[in-house]
């Protein structure tokens, strides 16, 4: 499972890749709910804001659902109107994760980004290879 982890103050989000151990933490949980951050570093607490399952469905937090279902939505959370009043039927997962949950965005709420910074921002020399590819 990935986790994004976004910091509101530098506004620079950080990959993680978890075990499953971390995995079953998250189990049951849904969007908007404070989440321990400690597999990182002690006193990181978050907030789930949203994030998606193993087929790219994102998470939709107003459906009480635990699979996926398809709503019939104006705009916003995997659909984006072209013109005004426009709608359309889309398959969304529900904001409960589950076991097909592939990603989890976070938000940091309490805690000190420098231990982020330092394990697991990409380095100058990795960003520069991926340009040149």
């Amino acid at each position: 499972m990935k986790i994004n982890i976004s910091v509101p103050k530098t506004k620079k989000t950080y990959n993680i890749e978890v075990d499953d151990k971390v995995r079953l933490s998250f189990l049951g949980k849904k969007i908007k709910d404070k989440v321990d951050l400690s597999f990182v570093d002690k006193g990181l607490e978050g907030v789930i804001t949203g994030g998606s399952d193993k087929e790219g469905f994102p998470m939709l937090s107003s459906l009480e659902h635990e699979g996926t279902k398809k709503v019939f939505i104006t705009n916003g959370v995997g659909f984006k109107a072209k013109r005004k009043g426009q709608k359309t039927r889309k398959r969304v997962a529900g904001k409960i994760v589950t076991e097909n949950t592939q990603q989890i965005n976070i938000k940091l709420t309490t805690g000190e980004d420098k231990i982020l910074e330092e394990k697991y921002a990409k380095k100058e020399e990795d960003k520069k290879k991926e340009e040149s590819k």
